[in-house]
């Protein structure tokens, strides 16, 4: 039987990989942003597992992602930035003091009085004036002439970060904003914009000069509104694109499949060939 290990042993792991003396040379030829790429690999790796309902491998690609945060923590300690009992203790101070009403104290062991109700929007509106505060005091001790710097108060939009993905930012541009009531009360308008930028998109592509950077901004403004329609749906834009993506794979790989059980290849096929076989993949439920 294998042993069992505990966090002690990837922290020691992760050492002696980054060990000059007689490390992996791949590992120690690493620093944060070479490793960038491959965070990201396992993200999505971990959000496809979830997806697919795959729980018997969850925990192994969760493992790649917790490589990921040790890998990280590993070369902060080298260049004496923080260390990963530094991340742990950040995370769970942080995550103290955004719960009061779990933790009354700030403390681990304290607790909410038994039978005293709260409710979720008393603890959103709480969670917000808890992240501005600590917003306001990073701002504070910025360096000078950085973004921020100086102000008594950060820009409401500065919560978003800029390196997030474009759906998942817009969307998150988007609540950040509805949260001050910058936002339609009702559905019927969303379309409308949307239409409306649909038609500006149109119009664009039907002038004598195109321009490439004037098609980017519509377009852009297309799909900014889409997900704000998809905001307003209650739904997640990333997600809906994902499950569209599975879903052209799907009928499209079932067009493949039947032209291969003729012999025959997709160049081989003509548009109206792979259409009707589109529709059938369609009619199919796939």
């Amino acid at each position: 039987m294998s042993r069992s290990h505990r966090v002690d042993d990837l922290l020691m792991l992760m050492a002696r990989l980054r060990d000059p003396e007689d490390g992996c040379p791949w590992d120690l030829r690493q620093n944060f942003a070479s490793i960038v790429p491959h965070t990201l690999e396992e993200v999505y790796e971990v959000v496809d597992t979830i997806e697919r309902e795959d729980w018997q491998h969850l925990a192994e690609e969760l493992g790649d992602l917790l490589f990921q945060v040790v890998f990280y923590a590993r070369m902060g300690e080298e260049q004496g930035h923080f260390a990963f009992s530094d991340v742990v203790s950040g995370i769970v101070t942080k995550l103290l003091r955004r719960h009061p009403h779990v933790f009354p104290d700030g403390t681990l062991e304290s607790r909410r009085p038994a039978g005293e109700a709260i409710s979720e929007a008393d603890i959103g509106k709480r969670w917000e004036q808890i992240k501005a505060a600590e917003k306001a005091e990073k701002a504070r001790h910025l360096p000078p002439g950085e973004v921020g710097a100086g102000q008594a108060q950060p820009f409401w939009l500065d919560e978003v970060p800029r390196a997030m993905p474009a759906l998942k930012r817009a969307h998150k541009l988007q609540k950040r904003a509805a949260q001050t009531g910058f936002d339609w009360p009702e559905i019927g308008p969303v379309f409308d914009k949307l239409r409306e930028e649909l038609d500006e998109l149109e119009a664009e592509i039907g002038t004598q000069q195109l321009s490439r950077e004037r098609l980017l901004d519509e377009m852009g403004d297309v799909l900014f509104c889409s997900v704000n329609l998809a905001r307003s749906l209650g739904l997640d834009s990333d997600e809906a694109l994902r499950q569209a993506n599975r879903k052209f794979e799907r009928r499209f790989n079932y067009i493949e499949s039947r032209l291969g059980s003729e012999g025959r290849a997709l160049s081989e096929s003509s548009l109206e060939e792979m259409d009707a076989l589109w529709d059938a993949a369609k009619k199919s439920g796939l």
